[in-house]
């Protein structure tokens, strides 16, 4: 039953800031202040509740998810599509909330499908050879399948009728326009038909006498539809991810020291120049300073870097990293939103607002289709009513309704997304992953390409290079695996590609005495009762060893080379060299190489030092690169990239990318990066390699090309169609198409496109 909502033009919505936390209230106020504590239906005009803001989220806007220049301080339905403003910031109970807004579709979508399907079947049987009438009449059956149909109709895709009367009050036509004018007049032509079937002339009457119907017309457009809403759903549920993976990193709670004892308290609970207590494993919980201790922290999330770093007592530490092997206690300098994982969430969330679906193209097609559609319509009712034959309403009413089914946009509901879904299917086989449709329609546009180094361009795991002796008495092996044997104790940041390189050598590595860590430096002990050193020239300069030029020019030619030298002394001799890098992808040059023949710009932007990044970049050849670059820093180059005109993809793998990724034209995620570089990119490369890339523009370009041929076939009938439905050929030859005809037009413009889109496999 209809629920009376007049109240509510003259009501304000209430203060949600000052409501209680944990309660829930109907949008339409239909029962005034009344609350629940349980999310659900409004048992009176069923309404999905709200849950009420907490002080801390009144300040929550929310955009549109097709329009994002649409912003609101409420929510609502965007006043240009009619589509349901979503929250332009990410939290738990907004997830939760889209997540049941998800599934409450599914099961509309579910609904519509078991009623669908014995519709279909009943209006298709004598198609497929199968008699129903030794069971009953056609106006039996007619009346089974308008009970069948009207769930359908007001229970499964109500919310497509109440857009289509947004889209006439706001002045906006668009697809849902047209989809509630033609499924709407599909219906209501049935049930007339139906009800009073002897007002209709012979040529709309079956054999039996009844009038042909359309509930299964009605209903198989209303379910493609929703099916196509339940996707787009399900991808927009998954736009957040990146940011439910950000989020995560910071751990619920903090050991903080306060009046000499350790109290575990909330994270919210922590305050500037709180000591904070931070053991071996753990992640940190907000950005500061050690004051005590010293350990290596694993940043990778952040700089995007393999190799953990080395900190001492005044260095910084970043919120979100995680701890190595030893305990140490830092001061909190940077709490809630000033923290640098804050700032990256702050940027992913904003450049994921700004992306606008392929789905606007046939939008703004159906802006023009839609009013002449409409215009012609209207123009045969009346020319029919005034100058048609005796009984001239029927023939009016019937000519309307033919031009409103023939138009009716399932092919052009279908031409996108099904070029869409066989596009994606085939990209998967390649090992490309395509999360957002939009990435497919830029990715042929696109003129530069920005590429992170470490786990893009190199393989993102630092391994053993080159192993150089400098005296006669000592053999590589053994100065490989003395090296080792200090490393199995060691805490250096490469100690592991060392050891890695000994045990692939199948070099056995002893036992290590003494040992002990230089800060800074390196590491030494005693190995086979020889005295062994590992580190770096200032640990030569402690050691008071000196280097001859011969064994300087080969380790000046490793470092420019990009590998890391770590000098072996034994027994206070230097004894040689070991270097250490982390090698470029088998298949990145010749990727680059084919990229640039395109004509595209390849740009590496990394965190590593200059030297190596230049390495790297004069090896490839690249058109140009950055180094010592933070996540904010990626991100303003990809903007300033932007705003020169230029259509940026960016390719990265760690979550120092992630803002990048999202503010790029098309975020490319390798599938062997972190899961918030894969949420942030619209493209995912499953192998990580980028010849993945030169995969992805072809198949944007055959996609593209391909919705292109769709929407000329979902058009292609209407413009034949629709003057014939109007009744252009009657006076001349006396035919006039039927409703029936006119949904198997409709049929066959939808069998062109799906037939057209699975040419791409």
């Amino acid at each position: 039953m209809k629920h009376n909502h007049e109240h509510t033009a003259n009501q304000s919505t209430p203060n949600k800031s000052k409501l209680s936390e944990g309660q829930y209230y109907c949008p339409m106020l239909c029962e005034g202040n009344k609350k629940y504590d349980k999310p659900g239906d409004c048992p009176k005009c069923g309404m999905d509740l709200i849950k009420e803001e907490k002080m801390t989220s009144s300040e929550t806007q929310y955009t549109c998810p097709m329009h994002p220049e649409i912003v609101r301080d409420e929510p609502g339905s965007c006043p240009i599509c009619g589509m349901d403003l979503e929250p332009m910031t990410v939290s738990q109970d907004a997830d939760a909330e889209e997540d049941r807004a998800y599934k409450k579709m599914l099961k509309k979508f579910w609904v519509s499908v078991a009623f669908t399907l014995p519709v279909f079947f009943i209006a298709m049987s004598e198609f497929i050879g199968v008699s129903l009438s030794g069971v009953a009449n056609e106006t039996t059956w007619g009346w089974i399948q308008f009970v069948l149909s009207t769930p359908v109709v007001f229970y499964s895709c109500r919310e497509f009728f109440v857009r289509g009367y947004r889209s006439v009050i706001n002045k906006s036509p668009n697809m849902w326009t047209l989809i509630s004018l033609g499924a709407g007049a599909a219906y209501l032509f049935s049930i007339i038909a139906l009800v009073f079937p002897d007002i209709f002339p012979d040529q709309f009457k079956t054999g039996g006498g009844a009038v042909h119907l359309y509930f299964e017309a009605a209903t198989v457009i209303l379910t493609l539809i929703l099916l196509g809403q339940v996707l787009e759903a399900r991808a927009r549920g998954k736009t957040n991810s990146a940011i439910r993976e950000l989020l995560n990193l910071v751990p619920p709670e903090a050991t903080v020291i306060r009046d000499g004892e350790e109290k575990v308290i909330p994270l919210e609970q922590v305050s500037l120049d709180d000591i904070i207590k931070i053991k071996p494993g753990e992640k940190i919980p907000v950005d500061g300073e050690i004051i005590s201790g010293k350990s290596t922290i694993d940043e990778s999330m952040i700089t995007g870097e393999p190799v953990p770093v080395e900190k001492t007592e005044g260095d910084e530490v970043i919120g979100g990293t995680i701890n190595g092997t030893s305990t140490f206690q830092m001061k909190a300098l940077k709490i809630g939103s000033d923290t640098l994982l804050s700032q990256i969430i702050d940027m992913v969330n904003k450049a994921s607002r700004t992306k606008a679906p392929i789905q606007n193209l046939a939008d703004k097609v159906s802006g023009y289709f839609v009013p002449v559609v409409v215009l012609i319509a209207v123009i045969s009712f009346i020319v029919w009513a005034i100058w048609g034959p005796d009984p001239a309403l029927v023939y009016a009413f019937t000519s309307a309704v033919t031009v409103l089914i023939i138009a009716c946009p399932c092919a052009l509901g279908l031409a996108t997304p099904m070029a869409i879904m066989v596009g994606t299917g085939k990209g998967a086989k390649q090992g490309v992953l395509v999360k957002d449709a939009r990435a497919i329609e830029e990715m042929h546009k696109v003129t530069t390409l920005v590429i992170d180094k470490t786990g893009t361009i190199t393989q993102g795991k630092p391994a053993l290079q080159h192993v150089k002796s400098h005296e006669v008495a000592n053999s590589d092996e053994e100065i490989l695996g003395l090296a080792a044997a200090l490393e199995q104790s060691s805490e250096h940041p490469l100690a592991h590609a060392i050891l890695s390189g000994a045990e692939d050598k199948g070099i056995e590595i002893p036992d290590v005495e003494d040992f002990d860590s230089i800060t800074g430096k390196g590491v030494r002990g005693k190995v086979n009762g020889k005295e062994v050193a590992i580190g770096n020239r200032r640990l030569l300069d402690q050691l008071k060893v000196t280097i001859n030029d011969d064994l300087l020019k080969d380790v000046e030619q490793r470092q420019l080379e990009g590998e890391t030298v770590m000098f072996v002394v034994i027994n206070q001799t230097l004894a040689g060299f070991i270097s250490v890098a982390d090698p470029i992808k088998e298949a990145s040059a010749a990727a680059i190489k084919t990229l640039q023949e395109q004509g595209l710009e390849v740009i590496m932007l990394t965190g590593d030092n200059k030297n190596t990044a230049k390495a790297v970049a004069d090896k490839l050849e690249l058109d140009g690169f950055e180094a010592d670059l933070l996540p904010e820093n990626k991100y303003e180059k990809v903007k300033e990239l932007q705003q020169q005109g230029k259509k940026v993809a960016m390719a990265g793998d760690g979550i120092n990318d992630a803002p990048a990724l999202a503010q790029a034209d098309v975020g490319i995620a390798m599938g062997t990066g972190t899961d918030v570089a894969i949420e942030s990119a619209s493209l995912t490369l499953v192998k990580g390699e980028l010849d993945g890339i030169v995969r992805a523009r072809k198949l944007s370009t055959d996609v593209m090309r391909n919705i292109k041929q769709n929407l000329f076939f979902a058009f292609i009938y209407n413009t034949l169609g629709v003057p014939v439905a109007a009744g252009i050929l009657f006076p001349f030859f006396g035919l006039l198409l039927s409703p029936m005809l006119a949904a198997l037009a409709m049929s066959l413009s939808s069998v062109s496109v799906i037939g057209n889109s699975l040419r791409l496999r």
